[in-house]
């Protein structure tokens, strides 16, 4: 396992409330986790927290390891008393935003959506932009 690995995967050193940290957990494990393989490791995000990253030697071990980084994100959120955010299948989306791509833009997009798990270029689109935003 890398340094990098060993780092994102350690405990904290200090203890969330138990009932705290159920409710994150549950919160956590109703996001979406997008695993992409590279480099024989598997790599895994919640599509609602772009930051909140872990890997793994299988596609379980990935996805069990997101949903703890996850969890400790969304527990810290609570804990701040804010409020984190909703499930991407529970969130209702409204408002439309059209954007205008040449052919060959939209080829682009439409691979790197695929290569990355992603089921459409929406869900592409907006998880790229607002990991891009979050991360400033």
């Amino acid at each position: 396992m890398s340094a990098k690995s060993k780092s994102r995967s350690a405990k904290l050193n200090r203890s969330f409330d138990p009932a705290l940290l159920a409710r994150a957990r549950a919160i956590a494990e109703g996001y979406r986790i997008i695993i992409r393989y590279e480099n024989r490791e598997y790599y895994g995000q919640a599509m609602e927290l772009p930051g909140a990253m872990n890997d793994g030697k299988t596609p379980d071990e990935c996805i069990e390891k997101t949903i703890d980084i996850v969890t400790t994100v969304v527990a810290t959120i609570l804990e701040r008393g804010e409020i984190p955010p909703l499930p991407a299948s529970d969130e209702r989306r409204d408002e439309q935003v059209n954007v205008r791509l040449s052919k060959l833009e939209k080829l682009t997009f439409e691979e790197a959506a695929r290569s990355r798990g992603f089921r459409g270029l929406s869900d592409f689109m907006r998880s790229a932009t607002l990991s891009s935003v979050a991360a400033k």
